[in-house]
């Protein structure tokens, strides 16, 4: 059986940079993933732009995440942080998917890490308060793989949840989770029109759009076009339960990508749920390039290169942590002394129920702090989980689960598994200050 200081199960965003991290800490580290590249959910799920590295005027993402940006920029594959003509956050940061992948491996490569990529997990082997080993599917069969410290960086909890973590699944009054969104990628947009669109009705756009800002934006975002889906609603065009579309300009000029489509009752955690999702969320992206290019100028000539490639999720389980993040928290702002990772993005609940999401804004510049204890469980004392399934409640995890925020805590929770592992100790017992140290020496921003 093969042994590793930490092993990280999920390659998504923050899995990705827990890696790296781990590995600049010398740990001996294996990324588990699933498919076939790192990136989750900018890459497998085609979510684009990142959203936000900032809080007001001020950079709180920072380290691995923003070295990640900083490289693909000289390539050539990121204008940076850009900021939103919108206003519903000070900056996003596009990017080239494609690019992002190999880069991400690049840095974990470099950083001394291994990949195993088309490896699922099937079973996870647990004595005494540890997670000895997990059991991994792969091209060949089974595989069993050890390791000193486990990540959970699933997405879904699935490592804590087979280790016999308790978890919580969605909205505390239904159990419900946030739509599921497939995106769809178009390029030969006409970016000059929608500008013109844009600055024409700008009153009827969403978020607080101002026309200088239209104007000079390097990378075009639009949130809007109500009347015009109700209209197609109505002569029964489309189906899509949502009362908006939405859509960012990538990298590269004229290329957009859509977040509009909303796939309501679906489980992610059930495969036969999740699999329908796929098939519904193509169906309503379908239904939205007909639209686009029918009712909405620029988009005439455009053509859709992609969708997804899987659907994106949102949100689904949260694990039952030594502390649970909430609401309350995030909008009072609260400084915790073991915070690990600092976030300015707002509360941003994408209804269960169909049309409408909530927004639960902090004051201008306002951010947060996310404490080591929602990362770490009770009954565990070699386990960190990382990511959008953190102890956080449904509205609090509706902050935290964007890549830029998950991506501080995967650095956060990287560094923590290879110290434990190097001192061979339990989570417990990490020195929080000697985490925070070693964070800050990764360029990562902990300073209210």
């Amino acid at each position: 059986m093969e042994h590793f200081d930490v092993v990280v199960v999920g390659g998504g965003f923050s899995g990705s940079i827990a890696a790296i991290a781990a590995a600049r800490c010398q740990a001996k580290t294996l990324i588990v993933e699933a498919t076939s590249c790192l990136g989750g959910s900018l890459t497998t799920n085609g979510v684009n732009p990142m959203m936000t590295f900032h809080a007001g005027e001020k950079q709180v993402i920072r380290g691995i995440t923003d070295e990640l940006i900083s490289r693909l920029q000289a390539r050539g594959k990121s204008p940076g942080h850009v900021a939103d003509p919108g206003h519903f956050t000070t900056t996003y940061t596009p990017f080239d998917a494609e690019a992002m992948k190999h880069e991400l491996e690049l840095m974990l490569l470099e950083a001394g890490g291994t990949l195993l990529y088309h490896a699922t997990l099937a079973d996870v082997t647990c004595e005494e308060r540890r997670v000895n080993s997990i059991t991994v599917c792969t091209r060949s069969g089974l595989m069993d793989i050890s390791a000193t410290t486990f990540i959970d960086a699933s997405g879904d909890a699935m490592l804590a949840t087979k280790a016999g973590v308790p978890v919580i699944k969605g909205r505390e009054s239904d159990g419900k989770s946030q739509p599921m969104t497939m995106t769809m990628k178009m390029v030969n947009v006409d970016r000059e029109a929608i500008r013109r669109y844009m600055l024409e009705n700008i009153d009827k756009l969403n978020n607080h759009y101002r026309a200088d800002d239209v104007r000079n934006a390097s990378r075009l975002a639009c949130h809007g076009f109500i009347e015009e889906l109700a209209a197609a609603r109505a002569a029964g065009e489309i189906s899509i339960p949502r009362e908006d579309i939405l859509f960012f300009e990538t990298n590269t000029p004229g290329e957009v990508v859509f977040n509009t489509s909303r796939i309501l009752d679906h489980d992610s955690t059930d495969p036969w749920s999740l699999s329908h999702a796929e098939f519904v969320g193509r169906q309503q992206c379908r239904e939205l390039e007909a639209f686009m290019k029918s009712r909405i100028p620029g988009f005439e000539q455009a053509l859709v290169v992609q969708t997804g490639p899987s659907v994106g999720v949102r949100s689904s389980c949260q694990i039952v942590g030594c502390y649970q993040l909430t609401a309350e928290d995030l909008l009072a702002q609260t400084r915790f002394d073991d915070t690990i990772a600092i976030s300015g993005y707002p509360i941003d609940i994408h209804s269960p129920d169909g049309e409408g999401t909530e927004h639960g804004k902090l004051p201008e510049g306002g951010m947060y702090g996310i404490p080591w204890r929602s990362l770490i469980t009770q009954t565990l004392d070699n386990l960190i989980v990382v990511g959008r399934c953190i102890s956080a409640t449904f509205e609090a995890q509706a902050a935290i689960r964007t890549t830029p925020t998950v991506g501080a805590i995967g650095q956060a929770g990287g560094i923590a598994a290879a110290l434990v592992a190097r001192a061979s100790t339990s989570v417990h017992q990490l020195q929080v200050s000697q985490l925070q140290d070693t964070i800050r020496q990764q360029q990562g921003y902990l300073d209210f």
